[in-house]
Order: C-alpha cells, then structure tokens, then sequence
C-alpha cells in the first residue's frame, strides 16, 4: 500500500462496521424532483436552504463538497488532515450518510458532514462563492449508454459549481475510467467556465500544485492494491 495514505492520523475503522448497502439505488434518484409527479420515501430530500448549525461545530458555511462521497473514507480523511476547513459530502444512499456522520460523531470532526442529497436538484442552496474546492473522485461509471442520463457530470452540473466556488476555486477529478474521463473532459471542453489541467497517471509521488491530498478514496486504496491504473487531474473555475 502507498505510504501516502497513511500521512494522516488513522480513524480506527474497526469501531464502526460498515452497513451492508446495496451499490446501487433506484435510477429515478438521479432524476430532479420536478421530473417526479410523487416524490417516494426512497428519494433523497429537497434542499432549500442548509443547516450549517446542525452539520459543523462552528456554524459556518462548507468550504469543500466532496460530491459522491460514498463510504466516506476520502471526506474523513480530508477532516482530520484539514481540521480547520469543513467538507461536506453528498452521496444519494442515506445508509452511507447516516455511516459517515457516526464516524464523525464518534471520532469528534465537528468539520465533517454528509447529507443525503442528489446532485439533479442542484447547489442553489449553498451560498455563491463560498466553496473554496470540490471534489467528484471516481464516481460510478454508469458503461451502458442507456444509463449515461445517471451521470451526474453534465452542464448543469459544471454550472452549480460555478455558482458556489470562489473565484479561482478548484474541481479535483478521478476516475480509473477511460470512458468517464472520456465524457468528462467532453463536457468540460464545451464549456467556458472552467480551465483543465493536465492528466497525472497512476500513482506515485505527485507535485502537490496537482494533487494536493496524501489521503485516499476507497477505490484508490483499492486501484493502487491491484496496479489499475487511473487518473487525476482537476479543472480551476474560470471568472
């Protein structure tokens, strides 16, 4: 395993055993709320506003999106390592959330939050440029063209992040997906809002103006246990 990944103090994960949760959840999650004539129980809620009170200890705004945020393991991670910045991650299986904000709770990271939520009903809860990074790190790659309408990675998207990143805020990417990375760099490259960097292959030591994070993802830790390969690179909000 990459020392990397160990840089930071280690969460004792045995004291928190992972729920069984399904991979995936019902399609229509990924569809917004007004496309729905009946919101189900199962459907992530509606945001209007959030409850920064609620969700970190000193009350004010995310200064990271972690979107996607799955079992958690990156957004711990980025909380102990920064404790003075709080992540919040979005993920649409509320067992995963409910999980992660356990480990928070036990652990004390009155910075680390995760709420369910879909990203198809957009940011426009979170104030305009108050985020000073996001992250969208190896998402589920949805292969069949006719689940690519799940790809939360769309215009609208690029759009949100637009809205609430300050000026010059970052969007770090991952994926060891070529077609992921095939249709994001396609939807960035139609778009005028932000400038992408370069790739970073694989794994290694990184210069950190590239990849500023020594902690991982699960799936991460997973590529670099098996050599599969991937790749990182991140697009800077342009004004």
């Amino acid at each position: 395993m990459d020392r990397r990944i160990t840089d930071t103090p280690e969460i004792d994960w045995t004291k928190y055993p992972m729920p069984r949760v399904r991979h995936h959840v019902n399609s229509q999650a990924y569809l917004p709320a007004t496309q729905h004539h009946i919101l189900p129980s199962w459907y992530p809620p509606v945001r209007t506003e959030a409850e920064w009170g609620s969700w970190f200890t000193n009350g004010r705004p995310a200064d990271v999106l972690d979107i996607g945020c799955g079992r958690g393991a990156f957004l711990l991670r980025h909380a102990v390592a920064f404790p003075e910045l709080n992540i919040l991650g979005l993920e649409v299986r509320s067992m995963l959330t409910s999980y992660i904000n356990e480990i928070a709770a036990g652990e004390g990271l009155g910075n680390a939050h995760a709420e369910w939520y879909t990203m198809a009903n957009g940011l426009d809860w979170i104030p305009a440029g108050s985020v000073r990074y996001a992250v969208y790190l190896f998402p589920d790659p949805w292969p069949k063209k006719r689940h690519h309408k799940r790809r939360a990675f769309n215009d609208e998207f690029l759009a949100a992040l637009h809205r609430v990143l300050a000026p010059g805020g970052v969007l770090w990417l991952a994926t060891d997906r070529t077609e992921v990375d095939e249709h994001q760099r396609e939807v960035l490259g139609r778009s005028d809002l932000f400038t992408v960097s370069d790739p970073v292959h694989g794994s290694g030591p990184v210069d950190p103006s590239l990849w500023p994070f020594t902690f991982a993802t699960d799936q991460q830790m997973f590529c670099e246990s098996k050599g599969i390969p991937y790749v990182r690179y991140h697009a800077r909000r342009r004004p």
